[in-house]
């Protein structure tokens, strides 16, 4: 499933296209949708952003399409012309400055008034926005102390988007062996220390991530592993996907394991 800094960079990718011209046309799948999708033929796009994994196009009218790709949707910017032959399931086409966004496969669209959007299930439950500017270290220490979250199991808190919002399972790996910190662990086993220490990694590298094109490794030594001819899956992560291979920390081979249901990576030698 597409992490925060993915929807963030395909939301910042859809803005720069469509933001400031009107729809020309307009079109989903979803019977539900299809009379109020169609009213917005005509309306200028006036933002596209994300909150959490969630895309928001906002509209002139005051109403916004809520998007949420969930583990196989996935937006495509083209120049406007003949939609491309694919397998997958058209859900929601908008046209507009002579782009086609086309959004394939998600089954989580909505279109929201104000209202709507101030109670929708989603958004009103999200944490803290890892990557809103406005967020900034303090507040994000202020919820790894909160004592209503101690006693969770790290590797699931982490992705719970009612804690801070932005995180999956890729960060969640990337994040805690950062910090030093095994998955299993809960905040209310570590110091005030190494709670800080998560909470701060938890920021950086999420941000780091929107600003890298997805690299949570050095990004020195991301950039010297491609020199050396590596590609770029292999050399953008710290444990993620990296089972057998050497910490780059300590040297010993990361482990590849199932932490309260989910399936991650971490280093045995440094997360202990």
């Amino acid at each position: 499933m597409p992490e925060g800094p993915e929807i963030r960079r395909a939301a910042l990718t859809l803005h720069r296209a469509l933001s400031g011209h009107r729809l020309r046309h307009a079109y989903s799948s979803v019977g539900a949708l299809q009379e109020g999708v169609a009213a917005l033929i005509g309306q200028r796009v006036e933002a596209v952003c994300s909150r959490g994994k969630a895309m928001l196009t906002h509209f002139g009218n005051g109403q916004t399409l809520y998007s949420h790709n969930q583990l196989y949707g996935r937006w495509e910017l083209l120049e406007e012309g003949d939609y491309p032959q694919t397998n997958r399931s058209l859900r929601l086409a908008l046209h507009a400055g002579g782009r086609m966004a086309l959004l394939y496969s998600a089954s989580d669209i909505a279109l929201l008034d104000a209202q709507g959007l101030e109670a929708h299930p989603y958004l009103r439950r999200l944490g803290p926005e890892l990557l809103d500017e406005r967020v900034d270290e303090a507040r994000i220490r202020a919820r790894f102390e909160a004592p209503r979250f101690q006693r969770r199991a790290l590797f699931g808190l982490l992705q719970d988007q009612g804690f801070v919002s932005g995180m999956g399972n890729y960060l969640a790996c990337e994040v805690l062996h950062r910090a030093a910190v095994h998955p299993q662990r809960r905040l209310a086993d570590l110091s005030p220390e190494q709670r800080r220490a998560l909470a701060d990694a938890s920021l950086r590298l999420t941000r780091q991530s929107l600003h890298t094109g997805g690299i949570t490794n050095d990004p020195q030594r991301a950039e010297r592993l491609q020199r050396q001819g590596a590609d770029f899956e292999s050399c953008r992560f710290l444990v993620y996907r990296r089972e057998g291979l050497p910490c780059y920390r300590c040297g010993a081979p990361i482990e590849k394991g199932r932490y309260g249901g989910r399936m991650g990576y971490c280093c045995p030698a440094c997360q202990r």
